[in-house]
């Protein structure tokens, strides 16, 4: 259980907000016990952001991953770079689920939703049952359904506290981070794969679109539920 409490939190959030991220990070991670904190990193440009401010500062902050097993070969060559260059340990999460099923389509193609249920919600579920926070890079810009994202939250959907230390960052923002601290990022961002996940549901994205129109091209889908989940009429759910 959070040892910071619910109603508690609004008013943390409006105290850190506009604060830089490790400022954030520094005023929430020392609430918690050691290892109950931990950043969700996806390799993304935020997260790796992430990696570098917790390094950087010497924060308390755990570090791990939700490995799917279609991950992008150049994204397992960041995630190395990282550990090497920050000298941390992203932990791999797995699910309990084989790559592919003999006689049955790729997962991705049969049903995608249920797809990253199974690879990456089901396994956040799980870990995130073993910690009292857990830190993301989501940014209020990338999506509709994150425009209210606070820097620091109740995540109901999961029981725990949610810490958006980027939220209020622009892309712009955190690239010119990247170049400040030449942060290790995924080399296909330069290939125009604006927003990164798997590899069979990945691709570049053109000149004006949306930069997560390259996720999941030709569904509606552009979300994979890990912060925000559908209800039965197909609205937004924020976790």
């Amino acid at each position: 259980m959070s040892v910071v409490g619910k109603d508690a939190l609004a008013a943390l959030a409006a105290d850190l907000e506009g604060k830089a991220p490790e400022e954030i990070l520094a005023a929430v991670a020392p609430r918690f016990p050691a290892g109950r904190i931990q950043l969700a990193n996806s390799f993304g440009e935020e997260d790796c952001v992430l990696v570098d401010v917790i390094a950087r500062a010497r924060l308390p902050v755990g570090i791990f991953t939700l490995d799917t097993g279609y991950l992008f070969a150049e994204t397992y060559a960041l995630w190395t770079r990282l550990e090497e260059r920050y000298g941390v340990s992203i932990e791999a999460i797995r699910p309990d689920a084989p790559l592919v099923v003999p006689g049955r389509p790729p997962p991705w193609e049969e049903d995608p939703d249920a797809c990253c249920h199974v690879r990456k919600v089901v396994p956040l579920r799980s870990q995130l049952a073993r910690l009292d926070a857990w830190v993301t890079g989501i940014r209020r810009d990338q999506t509709p359904d994150r425009a209210s994202a606070r820097v620091v939250e109740w995540d109901a959907r999961f029981g725990l506290v949610k810490v958006n230390p980027l939220a209020a960052w622009t892309a712009e923002r955190v690239r010119e981070h990247v170049r400040r601290f030449e942060v290790p990022t995924n080399p296909l961002h330069a290939q125009g794969y604006a927003s990164i996940g798997c590899a069979p549901c990945t691709s570049p994205v053109g000149p004006g679109e949306d930069p997560r129109a390259g996720r999941w091209r030709g569904k509606e889908k552009k979300e994979c539920g890990l912060h925000v989940e559908r209800t039965p009429g197909g609205e937004p759910r924020r976790s």
